[in-house]
């Protein structure tokens, strides 16, 4: 159950960040859709280092997701680090840009 609430808070942690920015439209979840959704409301560029670190956290969380009823290894815990890393990296960009 850690695990899950780890997950659920650091996803909880990037929406907070991104949306302190004031948007045309917030980001309402990590899915594809959902990001897809809000670079086009927002007009963001897919190559924007605020979209590539989105994409590259969710990707992680929803690897993590598959993991959860796994042996907590070596790799799981890395990966959570890399997680807690990208979104310290999103709440900056999101502050810096726009």
């Amino acid at each position: 159950m850690s695990e899950f609430n780890n997950r659920v808070a650091a996803q909880r942690e990037i929406l907070l960040g991104v949306n302190s920015r004031n948007w045309k439209e917030e980001l309402f979840g990590l899915s594809s859709g959902a990001i897809d959704r809000w670079m086009i409301v927002n007009r963001l560029e897919v190559d924007s280092s605020l979209v590539k670190l989105i994409r590259q956290a969710a990707g992680k969380l929803f690897f993590l997701s598959n993991k959860s009823q796994e042996q907590v290894t070596e790799d799981y815990r890395l990966l959570s680090g890399e997680v807690s890393e990208l979104t310290d990296q999103i709440v900056r960009t999101a502050i810096e840009s726009h």
